[in-house]
């Protein structure tokens, strides 16, 4: 264990705290290293698809990805701080209809949902 410790690497017992206290080691390893870019993009396709969003719109989802990429989950109460409400103070309600905002988190519950099951 002390050789563990020395080289920087956690032993069963701290990998198994780290777990339990990000609520999985699914969602541990995904804190870590974030989400592919490109599978965040993926992930929100199915909110994205046939809609044909406006710059204030796309800037939200850009800012969505963004988060992905460099945490690998979110929690869809995120959405109303910022820097969400930096493009409308009241997230996004203020820029998609209530369906589309219940279709937009229920993408990102489902990017948590599937690290969760990792």
């Amino acid at each position: 264990m002390l050789a563990e410790r020395e080289s920087g690497v956690g032993g069963a017992q701290d990998i198994q705290r780290a777990a339990e206290e990000s609520q999985g080691l699914g969602l541990f390893v995904r804190s870590l290293i974030g989400l592919d870019r490109q599978a965040a993009k993926e992930a929100l396709s199915g909110f994205l698809n046939g809609k044909s969003l406006g710059a204030n719109q796309i800037e939200f989802v850009n800012l969505i990805v963004d988060h992905l990429t460099e945490h690998g989950v979110m929690d869809a109460a995120l959405l109303y701080e910022s820097p969400f409400t930096d493009l409308t103070s009241s997230g996004p309600d203020g820029l998609f209809s209530s369906t589309e905002v219940d279709q937009l988190i229920a993408a990102i519950n489902l990017i948590r949902d599937n690290a969760v099951a990792a």
